[in-house]
């Protein structure tokens, strides 16, 4: 397995020879640099953790500052482990986005857009409750029924319902990498 952490810039859409039109997201991923390397003898696994941005000195640990000088590098704002990494590399080493190739089958991960606080119908789609006449008053996105009276006596756990949207970690796979500028990285 080989990644790269980057920072999703903006979409484009790019045309493919017969002309198809293809939506793809313009990830910018800088030089990460191997802060550790995990081993199967020493951690019992292998694994390479990464690190991007640096971060000021003052707002690191001491432990975070001790891991970071062993790889001779400044404290890192974003770090993530990639387990059974592919690619031989050294402590303090950088990795590019030239590890990848066009046409590559990748997997992402990341954060969608938080919603706030949002109905039933935009959180899960509900369409409302019944028809707007017939006396209805204020039940056009209502979530209707939210269980029986004296039994169950409760609320079913998991019942979906108005709240917090968005801002979850979702993972996508099966994504192509389109095109590569590795002098813009």
């Amino acid at each position: 397995m080989k990644g790269i952490i980057g920072k999703k810039i903006g979409m484009t859409s790019i045309f493919a020879a017969d002309g198809k039109q293809t939506a793809c997201t313009i990830i910018e991923a800088a030089p990460n640099t191997v802060t550790q390397i995990k081993t199967q003898e020493t951690d019992g696994y292998s694994a390479v953790q990464l690190g991007l941005g640096d971060k000021k000195e003052k707002h690191s640990t001491k432990a975070e500052l001790n891991h970071y000088a062993k790889a001779q590098t400044a404290a890192k704002k974003f770090v993530k482990e990639f387990r059974n990494y592919s690619i031989e590399k050294n402590l303090g080493e950088t990795v590019t986005v030239e590890i990848f190739t066009e046409g590559d089958s990748v997997e992402v991960v990341g954060t969608t857009k938080g919603k706030g606080f949002q109905g039933v119908v935009k959180r899960h789609g509900f369409s409302g409750v019944g028809e707007a006449s017939h006396g209805q008053h204020d039940r056009s996105r209502a979530p209707g029924s939210i269980g029986g009276s004296s039994y169950p006596a409760r609320v079913f756990k998991g019942m979906r319902m108005a709240g917090r949207m968005g801002g979850d970690r979702v993972k996508m796979k099966g994504l192509k990498v389109v095109k590569i500028f590795p002098e813009k990285n």
